[in-house]
């Protein structure tokens, strides 16, 4: 007599493989919002080091010429690539915000704002910050605490 031993052990059952894509599904959920959060974040560090930049030249700028650039009141775009020769700033090519500096004989203010019209992280709210002659560097809009 020939006798065949099954093994019903052998491999998991459709509730064991739901249960486990579901909780799956449930760690994804958590993890990629915060991902995505700190993906914002570590964008946020070229805007607040330009910024920063930004105010230690002007500091330099008006202990030499006793007034902040631009000193008429005007604002200037800072451009990714190109040096800005009064100030000997350049944003790197890939920059992810657009830089603005206003300036007068006795104050000025710089503003970074970011260049995607969906923010850094792909939603609406935009990432903005400023910084003035005090060196105070102000988050007016967080594109990473949504």
């Amino acid at each position: 007599m020939n006798l065949k031993k099954h093994n019903k052990g052998n491999g998991f059952t459709l509730i064991e493989l739901m249960i486990v894509v579901t909780i799956i599904g449930i760690l994804a959920a958590m993890a990629i919002p915060r991902f995505m959060r700190a993906t914002a974040k570590a964008k946020q560090t070229e805007a607040k080091s330009v910024l920063k930049q930004i105010y230690v030249m002007e500091s330099a700028y008006f202990q030499e010429k006793e007034c902040y650039y631009p000193s008429d009141g005007s604002s200037v775009t800072l451009q990714p690539g190109v040096n800005m020769p009064p100030l000997c700033i350049e944003i790197m090519v890939p920059a992810y915000y657009s830089y603005t500096l206003t300036g007068t004989a006795t104050t000025f203010s710089a503003t970074a704002g970011s260049k995607k019209a969906t923010g850094l992280d792909d939603d609406p709210t935009l990432d903005v910050w400023i910084i003035d002659d005090n060196g105070v560097l102000i988050c007016l809009s967080d594109d990473s605490s949504d």
